[in-house]
């Protein structure tokens, strides 16, 4: 399903990280980094909703606004209960809407924040996603204590926070208009291969994306999908060729960006609903301001798991949504 927008424009962002991605390729156009993964904080869940007030206050800060000013806040991570985002929104006192669809949290924040303000049933709204390494490993996988071994493929949670504002005040960047995806599940069951769960998702959306709008892949500048990892954009790419027939030409993935994969442990990139943003809230946003590029197509995936339903042997369905973006001339 694809709906088209007449006036809504993200006006800010704030994009705020662990040590991981403050020592990864685009770290000089994150607003904010930390050294350690604690930031100051007792518990690694309490320093999750650190990075969400953090990146909220960032975008404040631009905007020169109070949060008193906001009229939605909409927040999603990875923690059960959403508890990261519950305790930020405790602080905010805005009006609002915990979310979760995994690591596609963070289009799906956007595009019901889209929706309200082109509905012009609210003015503004603030949406934020957050990750944290340690914390998501805790919870899905093993203790990082532990210390178990991982398979290649495996993705590397991110640790940031990531929020967005958005309004009818016109700015640089539009939302052209959002694809909500269906979930697609193709029998994988392997935890240690998210790429390999997502990328089909990944597929359908761009694909129903383009059925919907009439257009060409041609017609986008970069399609940059979320958390799929350097196997997961492969089998994404051999997938949209082969089910498809569309060459992902000007195509990168994000969790391949966001690390140096070759010099850090994190396996195949990296993952998480602050994965996307991160990368897209920051250096794909200086890119577009810059005009070098003029349309994007942002795919954010999410695999719909939990350790109970992997440990009941079951197959791991997944999810993606599409934010078409476009450069105001």
């Amino acid at each position: 399903m694809t709906t088209k927008y007449n006036n809504v424009y993200i006006n800010a962002t704030g994009t705020v990280t662990g040590p991981y991605e403050a020592n990864g390729p685009f770290s000089k156009f994150y607003d904010k980094s930390y050294n350690d993964f604690y930031f100051g904080m007792p518990t690694w869940e309490q320093a999750e909703s650190k990075l969400i007030m953090d990146s909220v206050d960032v975008v404040l800060s631009k905007m020169g606004k109070t949060r008193f000013d906001i009229d939605l806040y909409i927040s999603g991570d990875l923690l059960n209960q959403t508890v990261a985002s519950n305790y930020a929104a405790s602080n905010l006192k805005i009006p609002f809407m915990g979310i979760y669809n995994a690591c596609a949290t963070s289009v799906e924040g956007l595009t019901i924040a889209a929706n309200f303000i082109d509905a012009k049933q609210i003015d503004d709204a603030i949406v934020s996603v957050s990750s944290h390494n340690n914390g998501a490993e805790k919870q899905f996988r093993y203790p990082v204590e532990y210390g178990g071994p991982k398979r290649k493929t495996t993705t590397f949670t991110t640790t940031g926070g990531a929020s967005a504002y958005l309004s009818r005040e016109k700015s640089p960047i539009k939302v052209d208009s959002t694809t909500i995806g269906i979930v697609t599940d193709l029998g994988i069951k392997d935890v240690y291969h998210m790429g390999a769960v997502m990328a089909p998702a990944a597929a359908s959306t761009i694909y129903n994306h383009l059925v919907d709008t009439g257009r060409t892949i041609d017609y986008y500048d970069l399609v940059l999908t979320g958390d799929l990892g350097i196997y997961g954009k492969s089998i994404l790419k051999e997938y949209m060729k082969t089910e498809y027939n569309i060459e992902l030409n000007k195509y990168d993935d994000a969790a391949s960006m966001i690390f140096n994969i070759d010099d850090e442990p994190v396996y195949a990139g990296g993952s998480g609903p602050a994965c996307l943003p991160l990368i897209a809230y920051s250096y794909i946003f200086d890119m577009m301001k810059n005009k070098k590029y003029k349309r994007v197509l942002l795919v954010a995936t999410g695999a719909l798991m939990s350790q109970t339903m992997v440990n009941q042997k079951l197959t791991i369905p997944s999810i993606a949504h599409a934010i078409s973006l476009e450069v105001v001339e």
